[in-house]
């Protein structure tokens, strides 16, 4: 199975390609963490923010595998813990498919694309900069990995 984060946004610091490329090498062959970074639409074209957004989706996608489990990130998705994200990671594992976790641009997601979500999540109640929600997400899909494979954890 692939955990694929699909973004928006090419080009980030260094240090979060670093991070999380860190994380990313941890995972196991049969479960691996795959980043599909597509281009933000420019915000000085003169585009509604709602074309912007179509255009972004657009590009989403297209880098989306047929068939995949559609995860949006929206800070109106669940909160869940590290315990019941590797309850889930398990649950996706058992669904046999590739999982797509989407990653919004500036102006967040198209609703037309959030609409398409077979499950939504939130990463923080705060507002995060494009590039720590990287790392941030593959750092705690690896801590959940983790807690699956019986690793211990530090808070049990």
């Amino acid at each position: 199975m692939r955990l694929l984060l699909i973004a928006v946004g090419q080009r980030m610091p260094g240090w979060a390609d670093t991070a999380y490329e860190d994380f990313a090498k941890r995972f196991p062959p049969e479960l691996r963490l795959e980043l599909k970074a597509v281009k933000a639409e420019p915000r000085t074209t003169g585009k509604t923010v709602e074309q912007m957004m179509a255009a972004e989706a657009q590009r989403l996608e297209a880098a989306c595998p047929k068939g995949a489990r559609r995860v949006i990130l929206d800070e109106r998705g669940e909160r869940v813990t590290t315990v019941q994200l590797a309850k889930t990671l398990t649950r996706w594992k058992d669904d046999g498919r590739d999982v797509a976790i989407f990653i919004g641009g500036p102006d967040g997601l198209d609703p037309a694309l959030k609409a398409t979500a077979d499950e939504m999540l939130r990463l923080s109640d705060l507002t995060l900069p494009h590039a720590f929600v990287r790392v941030l997400l593959a750092e705690g899909l690896y801590r959940a990995w983790s807690v699956q494979a019986g690793h211990p954890y530090h808070r049990e």
